[in-house]
Order: C-alpha cells, then structure tokens, then sequence
C-alpha cells in the first residue's frame, strides 16, 4: 500500500472517532441537570435559582433541578462541580462570594475559580436592602450611623457567612462611615434573618427578595438600598449615596458556571436556554416583584464582568482586613 493510501485510511479511521462527541454535544441534555446553589436555602439564590431552573426545565424537556449545598463560604460546592463530569449535566450558581471575594481571602482554596470553571451566563442582578430590627431606634442610614458612632461594639449584625454578599456589604459601608458594628456570620441567608426578626442581631444586608417580604409586613425597616438607583418597590428608601455616601454601590449576582473543559457549544447552549428562561414572563413577573434585575448575556460577557468584580472586591476585603473563619 502506498503512503497515499496510508493516509486516506488514517483519515477515515478518525471520522467515527471524533462523531460521538459532536452527536453527544448536540443531544444535550441527556439526563437531568443539577444546578448546585452554594449556599443554605432561603435566600436570594434560592430564588433567583428555583425560577430559571423550573423555566429551563419547560424549554429542554429534561428536568433542571436545585440541590443546596451550604458550607466553607460556597467552597464545598465549588469544590464538588469542579471534579464534576464535563458534560453540562452539573452546573453552579456563581456568586458575587464565591466568585469574586473568596479568590482575596481564601487564597488556598481546593481549587482556581477561573481556571476550574467556565463562565456561562449572568442571571440576575439583586439590588442589597440594609434593614435593622423595628425595635432600632434609626429611620434611616444616616441616624443609624450616628446611632452606632454613639455606642460603638454594641451593636451587632448578621451575615449569611464570612465572605458572604452581606458581610462585604457591610463592611464597605463600615469603611466609608468610619463605624465599628460586630459581625456575627451563620450559615445562609435563612438563619441570619431568624435572628434579626426576632431582634438578636439589629442590622443585616440582604439581596432584596430575602429581605421584602419582611419590609412589607413591618418585620424589618429597611434604612438604604445599596444599588445605585432606588428599588422601584420600595421607591421612599434612598440609596446609600443619597445620604451622604456617594459612589457607594453594591449588588448582588448570580450566574451559572459550569465544570472547565465542558464543550463550548454546550456552554452556549445552556446560556441560550437560560436566557429564554430569563425573558419568560414568570421569570420576570418574579423578579419584578422582588426587585431583581435579569440579564442574560454571553460567557464572554459575563466572565469579564467577574473579573471587574474580582478586582473591586478584592481591593474591600484587603483594606477591611477580611479574614476567612
């Protein structure tokens, strides 16, 4: 056989073998996928979470389900998805926390959050409501200031864990107001709202969904909003710029990661059907109410959004001194 044949041999040989991969990219999802949220259930990601999944479930035929897995500030399912099978079946919620403050402190973590992960698509932006316990003798961001410079270390105020949206939130407010207020971190968002409602803890920053209901009820008094803008459900609480602090802003977000090496066309699958989700009306209706901002955008946008992210938070946790447990 000559060396021409050789080759066309050798070439088709290679056809069958790189066909299944296409074909199994193209059959996903093949199995239901688990969406793995970090964190404890009842807060903001449970909900951001439960709504594009049970979306996504109706645009893909194959069942999108929630499994919480709370521990080490989101480390413990991040350490779990990124050993996961590369195939799409396994995602994770990305958060502010996880993503963009625990890479600053917790440098030896079990593994890199850009090199172990691929971005997918950001969901949703949650404007953070600061509230304090009724019993606060504070209206607003401005009396609580002056409440704490009076009675420094006295007061106390919860957290859904070290590293947490909440607990940056609040210490980059600590840093501009120039007050000292004892953090106390729990496990979730649920526990640490179990104790401010029943008045253990007197302040807390929460993504909006958590923390309305309880506003609206009169559980909890919101005191500022930490987006740049006012939050249109609640349109008499200022911004925390508004009362004397201008430039500050902080939000939470969720997006969805999946395991590194997961095939590209995978990867923008799962973002397209995520992004129809986000459009739905349920989805929007939802996050209407709770005051959360879709968005739906491609891996490439929203992996440079995490590293703007990355280098905003990092600078907060090296000037407030943040430490992990």
């Amino acid at each position: 056989m000559d060396r021409r044949s050789l080759l066309r041999g050798a070439a088709a040989l290679a056809v069958p073998a790189a066909a299944p991969t296409r074909a199994a990219d193209a059959d996903w999802p093949r199995k239901p996928v688990r969406l793995v949220v970090p964190f404890a259930p009842g807060g903001s990601s449970e909900i951001v979470a439960r709504s594009v999944a049970a979306e996504m479930t109706k645009h893909l035929g194959q069942t999108v389900y929630v499994e919480n897995k709370p521990g080490g500030a989101g480390t413990v399912a991040m350490a779990d998805v990124a050993k996961a099978e590369r195939d799409g079946h396994t995602l994770i919620l990305g958060h502010v926390g996880t993503l963009a403050v625990n890479p600053a402190m917790l440098p030896k973590q079990p593994f890199d959050v850009d090199r172990d992960f691929v971005a997918v698509t950001l969901l949703a932006r949650v404007p953070n409501l600061f509230v304090v316990h009724p019993d606060v003798p504070a209206r607003d961001l401005k009396e609580f200031v002056a409440l704490a410079k009076a009675r420094p270390g006295q007061l106390n105020y919860g957290s859904a864990g070290n590293g947490s949206a909440g607990h940056l939130s609040i210490e980059y407010l600590k840093l501009v107001a120039g007050v000292f207020v004892t953090h106390i971190p729990y496990r979730g968002t649920g526990p640490q709202m179990v104790d401010l409602l029943a008045g253990r803890t007197e302040l807390g920053a929460t993504g909006a969904p958590a923390a309305l209901p309880h506003v609206r009820s009169g559980k909890l008094r919101a005191i500022a909003v930490g987006s740049a803008q006012r939050v249109p459900t609640l349109p008499d609480v200022r911004t925390v710029a508004e009362q004397g602090y201008p430039g500050f802003e902080t939000s939470q977000w969720y997006g969805l990661q999946a395991p590194a090496g997961t095939p590209d066309a995978i990867v923008r699958r799962i973002a397209d059907a995520a992004g129809r989700a986000l459009r739905t009306s349920s989805v929007t209706e939802r996050f209407a109410a709770d005051a959360a901002i879709a968005v739906g955008n491609a891996p490439e946008q929203y992996a440079a959004f995490v590293k703007s992210e990355q280098k905003r938070w990092g600078d907060v946790v090296r000037r407030a001194g943040i430490k992990p447990d």
